[in-house]
């Protein structure tokens, strides 16, 4: 000893007092010893000291006979040796502080401090008690982790090996209301990352399985649960090793990462490698570009109090040396994450995400390695819970498994070389533009949650895809955006009647607030394009598996089809031949009002000739009654009725009367007017349909995909009913919902409803999934 020590003062321990001014002015007997305060306390500092919010938290012991307190520049922040707490081995009294033996001969060996009378503490004996209690309570930690099993969590195909929460509570053998926080740890291959675990929180016990062979042991993620620290300990894959499905193994380590409180960065190398900095600093702008918004949404989702994503995990750089000295060693004035910092700045990384980065450190000459700094600098963190707070294991359980929904999936160029260690390839959906080949912008999965595909840049027109969509320009002016397309008819003609219109005067153009507001033929010449007239053009993305704007509204033909069926249909009863009696029936409706009903001709109007059932009946254009083919062989214009100055079909009473005009009102003219338009149309078309009709019996697979919309699959893609899955066969008819395109059997698909967004503008069949949709189709 440097200083005098009174005989009387030898070999007692002097009574220990209050450290603090709060209360007592340091004049009473210290009764508690606060660690976090740094002091020993009397009874009324305690008590007015910890009654603050801030300190309420305080860890402190109640001192017993013979305590011996800690060195007070040692525990102090501008110790010489931070972190390491040594006993006092002497008290100043003048200083009143204590001192290790270090720190005695440092501050007390020259000076007037030389002579300032201190106390030997009688440190022997406590430091054995303490180091029984020590160990007691080692041995009862070591006993605490003896049963402790790793178990596979996920596999190296990104497969969530556990069940469900339950299942991975039971797996990790804890609480189900036991709040716990996520270590994990990453590296290279062959760096030791599992034995570091096992030696860090398993007292060496082979928890996590190791190996000498060269090929890693460790495949995939696996888990286990310390009781002592309680916290869910996750080993990982080695990142630079020799393995397949590279691309999504290394995406699993970000999802560990995503759900990890405290990272380990294990490296074994004599000096920092780039790629840990890179790693670091790719991972956190991953987190930050595509995890945080999934883990928000989890949080909302499951109705957690825990933030999930407030900021990413603390790292620890655990660097062990066997040849170089550690980092910042040599410039005792550079503290270590500084100098990591910049290492970051220099590669341009910004490790962002993290709530912090920590170097620690250690230089084995002979092995064993010492992972008691690696400990202490854990133990430290984990009582840390300002950013990330323990939880229930049911809650990390749902934040991977909602990880692992969303970014799932095959990778496209597995082999192609990255300049990153997590491009965006892998969080991004991987659907490209079948138009201009650009990509989703969207992360991977996201048509879960009814989100369309989005791109950055705008698409180029595809004649192929015809990628071009109208609005209303009259309703874009009016602050509306409404989406129009080409239809056959308007929504308020009937069937035929709008079929007959589309082969007279086109397609029409209607918007659902103004109306009709093209017709492609609208006149005889000088018909505008509707781009330079009525409505605005974008060109859109065309992404595989959806139609989007692909509404194949020129279905004139399926119309035909399906008119022609349901003709068949009404006089099958009758047991006649359907090529007369569907030929009547369209005369019948697409007729003039004038015109005799076929149904009430039954012999010729001149002759008298009664009409079998495959006599065709003639109409006169003139007075619009029934004859044969002879009685109304001649033709001649019949301007007075609307049909213009083209020779039609009269009768020969008529013809011989040409001279005569016809006593017509203007009113019936105007009556007349709209159902001529499609009996032109019928004159046009009639040998087509006759020769349709007379086609029924060729087989009708072929008459329907010559008339199939685009939109619609073909007949011999389709096996099962698309609904209830039964297979089609000769008893099980094929119907396409007019909606969606797909086959339905009659049961799934005999709901009817208009669906104008493909042109059907009438009641028609549409599947029962299409019929649930609110709003229109």
């Amino acid at each position: 000893m440097s200083a005098q020590t009174s005989p009387a003062e030898k070999g007692l321990n002097p009574g220990l007092m209050c450290q603090e001014s709060y209360a007592c002015s340091g004049t009473d007997e210290a009764v508690f010893e606060c660690d976090e305060c740094c002091s020993l306390q009397c009874l009324r500092c305690e008590e007015e000291l910890h009654r603050q919010e801030r300190l309420r938290n305080h860890e402190r012991i109640r001192l017993k006979a013979g305590h011996v307190p800690y060195c007070d520049p040692c525990k102090g922040p501008n110790g010489h040796s931070p972190g390491v707490r040594q006993r006092a081995a002497v008290r100043c009294q003048t200083c009143k502080i204590n001192l290790c033996l270090e720190c005695q001969k440092r501050t007390h060996s020259g000076g007037n401090r030389r002579r300032h009378p201190i106390t030997v503490y009688h440190v022997s004996k406590v430091l054995e008690s303490l180091e029984g209690e020590e160990m007691d309570e080692e041995t009862k930690r070591k006993k605490m982790t003896e049963k402790v099993v790793s178990f596979l969590l996920v596999d190296e195909n990104e497969e969530i090996q556990v069940r469900n929460e339950e299942d991975f509570i039971r797996k990790l053998d804890c609480k189900p209301d036991q709040h716990l926080k996520v270590v994990s740890i990453f590296g290279n291959t062959g760096d030791g990352k599992s034995h570091t675990l096992n030696h860090t929180f398993f007292y060496g016990r082979e928890v996590f399985k190791t190996s000498p062979a060269q090929e890693s042991c460790t495949v995939g993620v696996w888990a286990a649960y310390d009781p002592v620290h309680k916290v869910a300990v996750i080993d990982t894959e080695g990142l630079l090793g020799a393995t397949v499905n590279l691309s999504q193994r290394t995406r699993l380590l970000l999802k560990v990462l995503a759900i990890s409180d405290l990272v380990i960065y294990r490296t074994h190398a004599d000096r920092l490698h780039n790629d840990l900095f890179k790693f670091l600093g790719d991972a956190s702008e991953a987190y930050l570009k595509h995890f945080t918004k999934e883990l928000k949404a989890t949080t909302a989702r499951c109705g957690l109090d825990v933030p999930l994503s407030t900021l990413g995990p603390a790292v620890i750089i655990f660097h062990e040396t066997v040849h170089t000295q550690l980092l910042g060693s040599d410039h005792l004035s550079e503290v270590p994450e500084k100098l990591i910092q910049d290492r970051f700045r220099k590669l341009g990384r910004f490790p962002e995400a993290f709530s912090s980065i920590h170097y620690k450190g250690t230089r084995t000459y002979n092995p064993p390695t010492d992972f008691s700094g690696l400990r202490r600098a854990l133990e430290q963190q984990l009582e840390n819970n300002t950013t990330r707070s323990p939880r229930h294991p049911g809650v990390i359980f749902k934040a991977l498994k909602a990880l692992s929904d969303r970014f799932s999936g095959e990778i496209p160029d597995d082999q192609m070389a990255h300049s990153s260690f997590f491009p965006d390839e892998y969080f991004t959906c991987s659907s490209l533009c079948l138009s201009c080949g650009v990509g989703c912008k969207n992360s991977m999965n996201h048509g879960k949650e009814g989100v369309s595909h989005e791109a950055k840049s705008r698409c180029r027109y595809s004649h192929q895809y015809d990628n071009r969509v109208y609005t209303c320009k009259a309703c874009y002016e009016r602050g509306k955006e409404v989406s129009v397309v080409p239809k056959t008819s308007a929504s308020t003609d009937s069937p035929w009647m709008g079929l007959a219109k589309y082969a007279w005067s086109g397609y029409v153009i209607e918007c659902p607030n103004c109306g009709v507001v093209y017709r492609s033929r609208q006149y005889w010449f000088g018909n505008q394009d509707p781009v330079d007239t009525v409505v605005r053009t974008e060109i859109v993305h065309v992404w595989p598996g959806t139609d989007g704007f692909l509404k194949d509204n020129n279905n004139a033909a399926q119309r035909l089809l399906d008119g022609m069926n349901f003709m068949a249909q009404s006089v099958s009863e009758l047991s006649l031949g359907p090529t007369k009696a569907v030929t009547s029936w369209l005369t019948d409706q697409i007729a003039p009002a004038y015109w005799r009903p076929n149904s009430q001709i039954l012999s010729c109007n001149k002759c008298a000739t009664s009409f079998k059932d495959n006599d065709t009946k003639h109409h006169c254009r003139a007075c619009g009654e029934g004859f044969c083919d002879s009685c109304s062989s001649k033709t001649r214009p019949v301007p007075e009725r609307g049909w213009g100055p083209a020779p039609v079909r009269v009768c020969d009473n008529c013809y011989d009367s040409r001279n005569v005009q016809l006593d017509v009102t203007e009113a019936q003219v105007d009556d007349e007017g709209g159902t001529l338009i499609a009996r032109k149309v019928g004159e046009a078309v009639q040998n087509t349909l006759g020769a349709v009709v007379t086609a029924i019996d060729i087989p009708l697979g072929l008459v329907k995909d010559a008339a199939r919309p685009a939109y619609w699959v073909p007949d011999h893609e389709i096996l099962h009913c698309h609904n209830c899955r039964k297979e089609f066969s000769i008893k099980l008819s094929k119907h396409h919902c007019r909606a969606c395109g797909q086959g339905f059997c009659d049961e799934c698909s005999h709901d009817r409803r208009a669906v104008p967004s493909r042109g059907w503008d009438h009641p028609v069949r549409v599947c029962f999934n299409c019929n649930k949709k609110p709003g229109d189709l």
